[in-house]
């Protein structure tokens, strides 16, 4: 029987996904059999799993780091919020209804509850180490009592916890110490101790409040994580949406039910973003509209917002527009959902040569294609599709080679004039196909082309890890997990 280490943390956006990650990778490299597991995330930002399911893209990121297949079963119960308090509820990768926050509550948790747990329970026999992630604080009152994916987790398999606070937001002693008081006794005796993450400064400044929750826990201080620059994805709820004209003005449409933005990191460290919301501030030299949980609902907002007309006054003008996946389907010319929305046939924006409908099958899976687009012409991109519209296009924009690794002959997305769409999600972490795009815009403008930075996450993964593992200390945590 393996053994199970759970990071909690103190608040949402402690780093509780990145320092799980980082403890993934060091006990892999020193030759455990280690997987993840988060029994609950609620995230727009998912992937696909080896079985064609779809799991948050931190556990996918967590199984990268365990160098195994992201598997649903490291993330048993997904939500993605659809708005109106309501969310879509995925169990092992597939979506099996949606529910408001009381009906999930109380009448759906305790089912699902027990069969992750025989999940986890079966990756514990089956593995040397299960790294478990935490849900946002443990110890929320209004909340503690209906929690299942924190404690509860942690008690039922017999855990040890680490309690992870970010220093960088302040308040991280007085985090830890209400954390503290506020959980039972039997779950403050799990806690082995205290990592502080994202520090900047002098260590030996907080030695007094180290000595403080020793004294008063009998719990040490693992370790302190200095504030590491990377370009790992973080906690999708607390993300900030950044307004930056580089020397191309970007422009991303905020939809009300944005999913998978970290489609849009290799342009922001590339040149920088502006996320926009209003129809007076659209004005880019390209202009995208990105994946979205809600197509037609998120269609129907830009449309009353006057964001559709502006966009449309832009494309005339010289933008540039792009649709990845519910963004292709927006710019389309006919969606026909009688799935998310229920609102059967609506009118597209048009820019694409693309009608659209929604089947109740949802496609999860990884790609590899070839673009057809003249700009990148021949050019083999690989991303990701989670979807339930099909698509019909006079002009795709690629022909899908590869589905899992099988190969297929399917074309995808379109092509319009001054325009693109999708369902590759990921195609811009292509990063040889972002240079040649972004110096096509470039050269319009008279600039100088630019070279990208080529990394792979797993360089990524690695060297976060590396900074952790210098900073914590492994053994003693391994040691209080009784790991040989």
């Amino acid at each position: 029987m393996g053994k199970a280490l759970m990071v909690l943390g103190t608040s949402s956006g402690a780093g509780k996904s990145l320092i799980a990650m980082a403890l993934c990778r060091i006990f892999t490299n020193m030759g455990y059999d280690v997987v993840p597991f988060k029994l609950q995330n609620m995230s727009l930002n998912s992937a696909p799993s080896i079985e064609g399911g779809e799991i948050s893209r931190a556990q996918y990121l967590q199984a990268i780091a365990c160098r195994k297949k992201p598997s649903v079963k490291f993330n048993p119960i997904l939500l993605k919020p659809e708005g109106n308090m309501r969310s879509q509820l995925i169990f092992m990768g597939r979506p099996i209804g949606s529910v408001s926050a009381r009906e999930y509550m109380l009448s759906r948790k305790e089912e699902l509850f027990s069969k992750a747990m025989k999940v986890l329970r079966e990756l514990k026999e089956k593995h040397d180490i299960v790294v478990i992630e935490g849900a946002g604080s443990p110890v929320e009152i209004n909340l503690k009592d209906y929690d299942i994916a924190n404690t509860r987790v942690m008690l039922h398999v017999k855990a040890k916890g680490i309690l992870v606070t970010d220093i960088d937001r302040g308040g991280s002693f007085a985090s830890i110490v209400g954390t503290m008081e506020l959980l039972k006794p039997e779950e403050r005796d799990a806690i082995i101790g205290f990592i502080f993450n994202k520090f900047r400064g002098d260590k030996s400044l907080l030695e007094p409040g180290f000595k403080y929750l020793e004294e008063r826990y009998g719990k040490p201080t693992l370790g302190v994580v200095p504030f590491i620059s990377h370009r790992l994805p973080e906690e999708d709820s607390l993300v900030e949406f950044p307004r930056v004209k580089g020397d191309l003005h970007i422009q991303i449409v905020r939809l009300p039910h944005i999913s998978n933005f970290t489609d849009f990191e290799p342009l922001h460290w590339a040149n920088g973003v502006d996320y926009v919301e209003k129809a007076e501030d659209i004005e880019g030299d390209l202009i995208i509209v990105p994946g979205s949980k809600n197509t037609v609902e998120d269609l129907l907002w830009m449309r009353e917002n006057g964001i559709e007309d502006a966009i449309i006054q832009a494309h005339k003008d010289g933008s540039f527009v792009v649709g990845i996946c519910g963004g292709l389907q927006i710019l389309g010319r006919e969606i026909i959902d009688n799935v998310e929305s229920k609102r059967g046939k609506v009118k597209g924006i048009g820019i694409l040569p693309v009608k659209t409908s929604f089947s109740r099958i949802k496609r999860t899976n990884s790609l590899k294609a070839e673009v057809l687009w003249d700009v990148a012409r021949g050019m083999v991109v690989e991303g990701y599709e989670i979807r339930f519209g099909r698509s019909r296009s006079e002009r795709p924009f690629s022909i899908i080679r590869e589905v899992n690794g099988v190969k297929t002959f399917e074309p995808e997305g379109g092509i319009g004039k001054r325009s693109f769409g999708t369902y590759l999600h990921g195609i811009f972490h292509n990063f040889a196909f972002t240079q040649r795009f972004l110096n096509f815009l470039r050269a319009e403008k008279g600039l100088e082309p630019i070279t990208l930075e080529e990394w792979s996450i797993e360089d990524e993964i690695e060297k976060f890890s590396k900074v952790v593992e210098e900073n914590v200390d492994v053994e003693r945590i391994l040691s209080e997990l009784g790991v040989e």
